[in-house]
């Protein structure tokens, strides 16, 4: 089997009982790639990491590790390491001896433990940290030890297990650019479970979605919010506002108002009724246009970077996100909106 899909599930399944989890599920990820998983809870993304991991046997179908079926292989034998989301630190060990006790389980000399761990602290900005204890850093420094005593190891994968989700927002943004650029540095092919969608785009190569044990889409960030192929995915990958509308081969229609329709958009897609969407950042407000633009503000909400603005238009209630700094707050009840065609989509398969 060739090693440009280093991580490698073939039809597998898990069963817990009479309750299918996982059914015939087929994953491929690329050497040196990040991958992340994403989905509800209870989707099926943290037992697929668990089988890869080697903490579950899989029910049938076999996986497959640089070439090598781990199937029936222990976790210990897999050369993976897993940073989990509780940190799992030992609270009575020194953070150095924490990251290196992976180390000393392998049988390494002390010398060569105590470099490798003072490098491994110095790749996530804690050298000279060594001495301290777990209850005297923060919880963003300890999510960095556990980082540290992954990397330590120099893992053929190294898994992440929701590492951000007991983080504010500002230590969550720190860690998942660390997180990017150390998996990037070491070209270590990860796999990365979430179930929050910005932390999915920042640190991801591939966005795999998950529902109900199954694959609904994988692709890029970029593809996946761009070219959404279900209504599950349309309304998952942020919000949108859903319209029933036309598309002519050239033109998009919703309710008369039309616009060219973006090559890239509309790639394969033949002439007839579908389900379109429009995000809400590519909706803007103006004191003037087409009775068919008309609309009416009936909320607006500021939430810092942007206004959450709600208008009616054509019986629709849609949401808008507009710029802060662009927006007008004084605009009439009555304003017209204009739709960028580069944040419209249509869902393939609505076709009547």
């Amino acid at each position: 089997m060739a090693n440009e899909n280093f991580v490698v599930l073939k039809n597998v399944c898990k069963r817990f009982g009479d309750k299918t989890v996982i059914g015939n599920l087929d994953l491929e990820i690329k050497k040196g790639s990040l991958v992340t998983l994403l989905g509800p809870s209870g989707c099926g993304k943290t037992t697929v990491l668990r089988l890869v991991a080697g903490l579950e046997k899989p029910s049938g179908g076999q996986i497959f590790i640089d070439g090598e079926d781990v199937t029936n292989t222990s976790i210990q034998h897999r050369d993976i390491c897993m940073v989990f989301q509780s940190y799992a630190l030992f609270p009575h060990m020194s953070l150095q001896e924490n990251v290196g006790y992976g180390l000393k389980m392998l049988g390494l000399e002390k010398q060569e433990i105590h470099q490798r761990v003072n490098e491994a602290l110095k790749l996530v900005d804690l050298e000279g940290f060594g001495e301290r204890f777990v209850d005297q850093i923060s919880g963003g420094q300890q999510q960095r030890v556990a980082l540290a005593r992954a990397l330590v190891l120099k893992p053929k994968v190294l898994l992440f297990d929701e590492p951000l989700s007991n983080l504010d927002a500002n230590l969550r943004r720190n860690m998942r650019e660390t997180i990017r650029e150390l998996q990037q540095r070491f070209n270590i092919t990860s796999l990365y479970v979430t179930h929050d969608q910005a932390e999915a785009f920042a640190v991801s190569d591939t966005v795999i979605v998950m529902k109900d044990g199954d694959i609904m889409q994988q692709g890029s960030p970029t593809d996946l919010y761009k070219h959404p192929t279900s209504m599950f995915m349309a309304n998952f990958m942020g919000e949108a506002n859903m319209f029933r509308g036309h598309f002519d081969g050239t033109t998009i229609d919703i309710h008369g108002y039309g616009m060219p329709a973006q090559a890239e958009n509309v790639q394969g897609i033949a002439p007839g009724e579908y389900d379109i969407g429009v995000r809400p950042e590519a909706i803007l407000l103006a004191d003037e246009g087409h009775p068919c633009q008309q609309c009416q503000v009936t909320s607006i909400a500021y939430m810092g970077s942007m206004f959450e603005v709600m208008v009616q238009w054509q019986g629709h209630e849609l949401l808008l996100q507009l710029n802060s700094a662009q927006f007008n707050t004084d605009c009439s009840d009555h304003a017209y909106l204009t739709i960028n065609p580069s944040g419209v989509f249509i869902l393939p398969n609505t076709l009547n």
